[in-house]
């Protein structure tokens, strides 16, 4: 969070108090800190700025309301807020469901994989300022597509777009791969309340 901050600051530099003015008589009904909110946010939309420090497990336990056993997603690697998010899942062999899924030939559940791209998307949609607080659910889920066995000891990399977000209403693309290899997609559709 230090580059978002560090970002800020760079970016208030750019406006003096004279360009805040002008902007300002143009625009009666803002106050100063509020204009400057509103350019701040105008740049990260526009610039599309990528936050590359990782996020760990605890930080993202700050962002959605999930726990263990079922927080699934075990850092983010990168992000580019209100557009995509690249994920990390370990699979380890401790896993609780490779116990039934299945003992002599642990495979990680398809609707799991589902629900870590879900999660990768629910820390997308909740970094947003106007959506923190909210609590993200599934809406639906289409074109889900299986094309690798994922095993314990892989790597899931989880990779995230968001298509389209109005109101409280969302859609993604997701996807999962294991070593370039691409595990899963899915078009996921959730609401924000």
């Amino acid at each position: 969070m230090d580059t978002i901050i560090k970002y800020c600051r760079a970016l208030l530099l750019q406006f003096t108090d004279e360009t805040i003015k002008m902007r300002l008589r143009l625009s009666k009904h803002i106050s100063k800190a509020q204009w400057i909110f509103f350019l701040i946010k105008k740049e990260f939309l526009t610039q599309r700025i990528k936050i590359m420090e990782e996020i760990s497990r605890e930080d993202i336990k700050n962002i959605i309301p999930h726990r263990d056993p079922f927080l699934l997603i075990d850092k983010i690697i990168e992000v580019e807020p209100g557009r995509k998010i690249k994920a990390v899942k370990y699979v380890r062999e401790q896993e609780y469901y490779f116990k039934g899924h299945f003992p002599s030939n642990p495979i990680m559940p398809g609707v799991l994989i589902v629900e870590t791209i879900a999660q990768a998307g629910a820390v997308l949609a909740l970094m947003m300022p106007e959506n923190k607080g909210k609590l993200v659910l599934f809406a639906g889920i289409d074109k889900a597509r299986f094309k690798k066995i994922v095993k314990p000891g892989d790597e899931l990399l989880v990779e995230v777009e968001l298509e389209n977000l109005r109101r409280n209403i969302g859609r993604a693309k997701g996807r999962a791969t294991v070593r370039n290899e691409t595990a899963c997609t899915v078009e996921i559709m959730f609401v924000l309340s």
